[in-house]
């Protein structure tokens, strides 16, 4: 059912759906315009019967009787025979349409007798269509008393208008309507298709470049409106991560001046606490451009070996001293950016070591709606987080006052920065408290086939 709720399909149906009604109305309109003319047809040719069998009737009753049996064999298509005029007149008005035409022109200079429909009342058995159960005849009293007898057949069937071969030119018929209406409802959707994959492209490149202005008036206004939002956006961010990093530049030496006078600070005590903020703040400068670079990365994709990465991330980690470990081998490769993925993946490791006392990496691969997944699962020892606040811990600057301290060095924006890189790779990143102790985070990027 999920597929009807496309734009395509529906505009499909909707085309077939209309050209269908409209082809059987028009054969509808068409088919009675004919069964009309057949009906027209059809009295008027009684009525030319009706016409010759009367003038017929009126020159065999102008006949003697000897010369009558001659003229009737010469014109046996006419039905006619001269027959003795029953005793009892049966009580029987003329039925068929020929029958009563021909009984209102000749009522007034003949006596008419109509007999009822039964085989015996046919002077033929048999005609082109085959054998006759009944038919009609009429009887007209000529004047000198003799009757002459018209046989009157069934009227034919109007042909079946539905042939063998009327079936195989609706299946045509309905083939090409329903190509047509599938070609106008790939046409129709196709606009729609390039900027819903330029909108996923810009996710992953703000510098991706702009769509040709082509196709129809309307798709052109709304390529043209989606390059302008582009380009506004870029430069937003442009502008947003030069002001931080002339921010960040501008107060490297007033920092560094800081530092130095505190080394004349008697005080210890004093000192180290000083010391402290002052590398708490030089952290929270040098995170925030980083929260910043996340949304903006010009490095170009490429493939990556995952393997290859989280092998050399880990070994980073354990020469400091850590204790990570990479329990599965993926042998996938993706496209992303190295230098943003490895951030990401540290960002993670480290939230993973620094409260969790360590960390195990697993790898999943998964394949929902066609879509291969790879599933990078950082694993750690701590006390997890409540699932109230698992969404929340996304957010700049939010710390979980139980777990991150500034004896941590925790700023808030680990995760922060993590999550703008996997969108910026079609990903995404979630949480999950472990059954028996411990957090999950996983990292899930798409695997191109």
């Amino acid at each position: 059912m999920k597929r009807f709720d496309t734009i395509s399909v529906r505009i499909f149906s909707v085309l077939l759906f209309g050209i269908l009604c409209s082809a059987a109305l028009t054969w509808w309109l068409a088919f009675g315009e004919r069964q009309h003319s057949i009906s027209n047809e059809r009295n008027s040719y009684r009525a030319d019967r009706a016409k010759h069998a009367e003038q017929l009737i009126h020159a065999i009753n102008n006949l003697p009787a000897a010369n009558r049996e001659g003229l009737l064999k010469a014109i046996h298509r006419f039905g006619l025979k001269v027959v003795p005029v029953p005793t009892q007149i049966p009580n029987y008005q003329a039925s068929t349409p020929y029958g009563i035409a021909l009984s209102e022109r000749l009522s007034k200079s003949f006596t008419i007798i109509p007999l009822p429909p039964a085989p015996e009342n046919c002077l033929m058995r048999q005609d082109d269509r085959g054998p006759v159960d009944a038919c009609e005849a009429l009887i007209f009293v000529l004047s000198d008393g003799s009757g002459l007898r018209q046989t009157i057949f069934p009227a034919k069937p109007p042909p079946n208008p539905i042939q063998a071969e009327t079936y195989y030119y609706l299946g045509l018929f309905l083939a090409c309507i329903a190509g047509l209406a599938l070609f106008v409802s790939r046409m129709t959707i196709r606009p729609l298709q390039q900027l819903a994959q330029a909108a996923t492209d810009l996710g992953q490149d703000i510098n991706r470049p702009a769509l040709i202005e082509s196709g129809a008036k309307e798709i052109q206004q709304a390529i043209k409106a989606f390059n302008f939002m582009q380009l506004r956006i870029r430069d937003h961010i442009q502008q947003r991560t030069q002001m931080l990093a002339a921010i960040t530049h501008d107060l490297q030496t007033p920092l560094t001046r800081l530092r130095l006078r505190l080394e004349k600070v008697a005080d210890n005590e004093l000192h180290d606490k000083l010391v402290g903020d002052l590398s708490n703040m030089q952290m929270m400068v040098k995170e925030g451009l980083d929260l910043a670079r996340s949304m903006d990365s010009n490095e170009s994709l490429q493939a990556l070996d995952i393997d290859s990465l989280l092998d050399s991330i880990c070994t980073d980690a354990s020469d400091a001293g850590h204790d990570v470990s990479l329990i599965d081998k993926s042998k996938v490769t993706v496209m992303a950016r190295p230098q943003a993925l490895r951030r990401c993946l540290n960002n993670l490791l480290d939230n993973a070591i620094k409260y969790g006392h360590g960390a195990q990496i697993h790898l999943l691969q998964s394949t929902e709606a066609k879509q291969k997944w790879l599933h990078i699962c950082v694993r750690d020892r701590g006390n997890g987080i409540p699932p109230d606040q698992q969404n929340r811990v996304f957010e700049p600057f939010y710390r979980i006052e139980t777990s991150r301290s500034r004896e941590t060095g925790g700023t808030g924006l680990g995760l922060t920065i993590a999550m703008n890189i996997a969108r910026q790779h079609n990903g995404k990143i979630s949480l999950s408290n472990l059954p028996e102790a411990g957090l999950e985070v996983r990292l899930s990027l798409p695997v191109k086939t």
